[in-house]
């Protein structure tokens, strides 16, 4: 797992948020894929809208609590925003809770499932809330797979990981792909995660920059994975420096 089972999302910085935008709260929605798939997503309509959308991948777990509120979070900063879950086609649909036991449905997912999937969420993202231009923000697993969204055909104006694997052993390397990438990227690493070493994320920015795309990639030196999150009192620094340089990103795209 990428974080404990009651964490949640750091809190947005404050200048952010009115009293009015703190109360919004997301829907539970059913979606249909390209295949038929039924899946579950998280909709938070955003209700001083302020900028482009937000698809959510969420990491191995799918739609858990964590992402249904992040979605919240971002709402809350003037983006509609979607979370939307992986494992339709194995575990039917639902929010995902502690007990799920996710790593055999992980193991079925395929990189052209997932962003069919992703379609479906955006295409209800922009149907419900009228949103225009739109963001991935992954993490983990996720974060690998809004890596690969950049490069694919997902009509996607910009593409945020957190802490994404960059050598992963079932997908494709988001290195291999730089030279496809089509929109802006923002990388957030922590230097002491072991799973992503230096080398990696050097060598995906290096492919970037070859690429000649629009990207920045922070590494923060002391953060472990999976830092994004209000219990880790230690990195609040880290969580604060990350929503503000996601919001900004989002500022960037037009």
């Amino acid at each position: 797992m990428c974080f404990p089972a009651d964490a949640s999302p750091p809190e947005l910085p404050d200048e952010r948020v009115t009293a009015a935008d703190a109360a919004v709260r997301a829907k539970l929605i059913e979606l249909t894929s390209a295949d038929g798939t039924r899946l579950s997503a998280a909709l938070a309509p955003a209700p001083r809208p302020a900028g482009p959308g937000v698809l959510i991948m969420p990491d191995v777990r799918g739609l858990y609590p964590f992402y249904v509120e992040l979605a919240e979070r971002f709402a809350q900063a003037g983006h509609h925003a979607i979370a939307f879950d992986y494992f339709g086609r194995t575990a039917a649909v639902g929010l995902r809770g502690d007990d799920f036991e996710f790593a055999p449905h992980v193991l079925a997912t395929t990189v052209d499932q997932i962003q069919a999937d992703a379609g479906a969420a955006l295409s209800a993202l922009r149907e419900r809330t009228g949103a225009g231009p739109a963001v991935t923000v992954g993490f983990c697993f996720g974060g690998t797979q809004s890596f690969l969204a950049a490069a694919s055909p997902l009509p996607l104006d910009g593409a945020v990981g957190f802490y994404g694997n960059l050598s992963p052993a079932r997908f494709t390397h988001p290195a291999a792909v730089a030279a496809e990438v089509r929109v802006p990227v923002l990388g957030l690493f922590g230097g002491a995660d072991p799973g992503i070493p230096p080398d990696k994320i050097a060598g995906y920015d290096a492919a970037l920059e070859e690429a000649g795309v629009r990207h920045e990639i922070v590494v923060y030196p002391d953060a472990p994975h999976s830092f994004f999150d209000r219990s880790f009192d230690k990195y609040a620094e880290e969580c604060a420096d990350a929503w503000r340089r996601v919001l900004d990103f989002l500022a960037s795209v037009r």
